[in-house]
């Protein structure tokens, strides 16, 4: 592993927080905590911790001695000072008297202690931090130490590749027991320039940030040296097989297995899915011995909370039969339940019965042949989780190429996963009403599209947007950060491919909004048979071939969905020389009530919203205003000719859709949205 510590960019970061107030040490310590937290093999999604002993005066001009520690919730990468909160360094130290403390006790003491009470939870490791006697200290959950320490002659190797320049501690859950015993281990080796965690990762001192963080990276590199003059033989993998389903078939059913279904709940628990393949990972699924070190738990404890202790392993997808694969797999999911449950059981007593089981689905799913997917409560964690399974991949491979893979017991991963401290997170923890949905919007790129991507982005739900390939596209995706799939609605294939994409990116699909369409005018007499079927394939065959689709992955996750279709109150009534725009949306009404009639029971439910006069590609500016002169008056009085006297946005169409998509009892409904025209009104 190379250094990326550069003078200049250290100068720089001095220069730059100094304006701000910072000291050049705490400055010296953002900058070497991001080099570490961007290093995915050191650092991940929240792992590790860094600190500084410093001076910093108080609100009453007093100078005191203090730590500045990671924050809860600071990713290391990318923290800012703020995310190192001050803590009076002198009660912590008093602290290392005591026999015994609670971690509820000592978070309360910790923030008791914090020079601004805003300040973000010190670290869970701050006392540890605190009583190790050295100026700047590091600590991440380097793969490589990680590969030394997780097999059965761990320690040994690690006194062989490190000898006393690092010293070591035995796995205890991080707390007070934990710094504890890192406090009187250093203090047996007061030349030691850190320590290793056994099963946990590495700690690095130093009088400079420098020091400290080039140590850590010298010492990664030893470990990674002794890695490859370790391994004795290659990753056993089965041959892959030779008919498989492929990837957009498998994770619409992985998705609707994973979701749980509360009795008290008519809405299942979603996940959003990350799926991921590589050659290593297609070798450590189709291993031999896949059942077994899967199995054994994770590379680093805290792993555990974003991942569960374990993976499920889904049978090889070696049939064309998605059905009896699905089967298959389902009495797989159903045991890794079931499993679960009895380990809760087993552990939960140890706690006096006072932990509240989580759910009992799987964050990681291993799948010969395909890959792994990783499942979260949006594509964000999804994504976490998944990092983390690549990097248990990456380690279990290197150990089981050297030795044995071996984890904490089931026992510590339960304290782990029910730590009192995370399970207050998760308390506390709040989701948006549509958090945990993939939404997906026809015609994304145009107003109403647009529109409503926002109104389901803010409801929380993922949301992908379909629409022609091109700069309006490319822009919307942008502006809205969402993911654009180029998409001719009028071709199967075109339709085909973007569903399949959405499914790659997420895993499924739950509501869709079919709303791409165009106004095409003409008298019906003079229109001619080209553009009226132009205008029919496109404002009515093209939400019958979006709604097919869907349909289809809302089957394969039997977990329900919604359609939502953006038909027109040209569909109810009628405008003069409208009739090649208004046909197709009345055709298109009653496609939203035949899936409605057709899937209900599949708990599938089909609405529509007649909108009118909204400002959008198919209303365009040079329209209202050619509409307005037709009939004799101003362009805001044309827009705002309704019973409200006020101009519809785009915007109420997609906080209307959001609506629809929140109404759980209705289907086969129309939804007007225009303002108040009774002429409209559906009869």
């Amino acid at each position: 592993m190379k250094s990326a510590w550069r003078d200049e960019h250290a100068a720089e970061a001095v220069d730059r927080y100094a304006a701000e107030g910072v000291s050049e040490d705490l400055a010296l310590r953002v900058y070497t905590t991001r080099l570490l937290g961007s290093e995915p093999r050191l650092v991940l999604h929240g792992g590790g911790n860094t600190s500084v002993k410093s001076r910093a005066v108080d609100v009453t001009g007093e100078k005191l001695d203090v730590l500045y520690v990671k924050g809860s919730g600071w990713d290391m990468g990318t923290i800012e000072p703020a995310g190192l909160p001050a803590v009076q360094l002198q009660p912590l130290l008093g602290l290392s008297m005591l026999d015994g403390l609670s971690d509820e006790d000592m978070v309360n003491l910790q923030r008791r202690n914090l020079l601004d009470s805003k300040a973000p939870n010190p670290s869970v490791e701050t006392l540890l931090h605190a009583w190790v006697p050295h100026t700047y200290i590091d600590h991440t959950h380097a793969n490589a130490g990680l590969v030394l320490t997780d097999q059965p002659k761990g320690e040994e190797i690690c006194r062989e590749v490190f000898g006393d320049r690092l010293a070591i501690v035995p796995y205890i859950m991080p707390g007070f027991d934990l710094a504890k015993k890192a406090k009187e281990v250093a203090d047996a080796h007061p030349d030691a320039e850190g320590l290793v965690l056994l099963k946990h990762g590495l700690f690095t001192f130093g009088d400079t940030a420098l020091q400290a963080y080039e140590r850590m990276i010298e010492f990664v590199t030893l470990a990674e040296q002794r890695i490859e003059t370790g391994r004795k033989r290659t990753f056993a993998s089965a041959a892959p097989p030779e008919a498989m389903l492929d990837v957009v078939d498998i994770a619409p059913v992985v998705r609707g297995l994973l979701a749980n279904r509360p009795e008290a709940s008519s809405d299942p628990q979603r996940f959003i899915l990350d799926h991921r393949i590589s050659e290593e990972i297609l070798a450590y699924v189709g291993g031999k011995k896949l059942s077994s070190y899967s199995q054994i738990g994770t590379v680093t404890p805290d792993h555990a909370i974003r991942t569960k202790p374990k993976p499920v392993v889904l049978p090889t997808p070696t049939t064309d039969d998605l059905q009896a694969w699905a089967l298959d797999a389902k009495t797989a999911v159903d045991t890794y339940r079931a499993d679960y449950t009895a380990y809760f059981g087993r552990h939960n007593p140890r706690h006096a019965g006072a932990k509240q089981m989580l759910d009992t689905s799987p964050r990681v799913v291993l799948v010969p042949g395909i890959g792994l997917f990783a499942s979260g409560r949006d594509a964000a964690s999804a994504g976490a989780a998944a990092d983390l399974a690549e990097t248990t991949v990456e380690v279990i491979t290197a150990v089981e190429e050297m030795d044995r893979f071996e984890s904490i017991t089931e026992a510590e991963l339960f304290d782990i996963e029910y730590w009192s401290l995370e399970q207050a997170k998760l308390a506390g923890a709040s989701e948006k009403v549509l958090a945990r949905h993939v939404v997906v919007v026809t015609g994304g790129a145009g107003a109403i599209g647009r529109a409503t991507a926002v109104a389901f982005r803010d409801a929380g739900a993922e949301v992908a947007l379909l629409d022609l390939h091109g700069e309006k596209l490319d822009k919307a995706e942008l502006e809205l950060d969402s993911c654009g799939f180029g998409c001719d609605v009028t071709d199967d294939a075109s339709v085909r491919a973007a569903f399949d994409g959405v499914v790659r990116q997420f895993g499924g699909i739950d509501i869709v909004v079919s709303n791409a369409g165009a106004a095409r005018q003409g008298a019906m007499a003079e229109v001619s048979d080209e553009l009226l079927r132009e205008s029919f394939e496109l404002n009515f065959f093209a939400h019958q071939r979006i709604a097919r689709e869907a349909v289809r992955i809302m089957r394969l996750q039997s977990t329900g969905g919604c359609l939502l279709f953006n038909v027109s109150k040209q569909a109810v009534n009628p405008g003069a020389n409208f009739g090649p725009y208004g046909l197709p949306k009345a055709a298109t009404l009653g496609l939203v009530r035949q899936y409605a009639i057709e899937h209900g029971r599949e708990g599938i439910r089909s609405n529509g919203i007649n909108a009118d006069r909204i400002r959008s590609g198919v209303l365009t500016n040079e329209m209202v205003t050619s509409r307005s002169k037709a009939r004799g008056v101003t362009e805001s009085d044309y827009m705002e000719g309704n019973l409200l006297g006020r101009e519809v946005k785009a915007s109420d169409v997609g906080d209307a859709f959001v609506a629809l998509a929140l109404a759980q009892a209705t289907t086969g409904a129309i939804l007007t949205v225009d303002g108040g025209n009774i002429a409209a009104a559906l009869r």
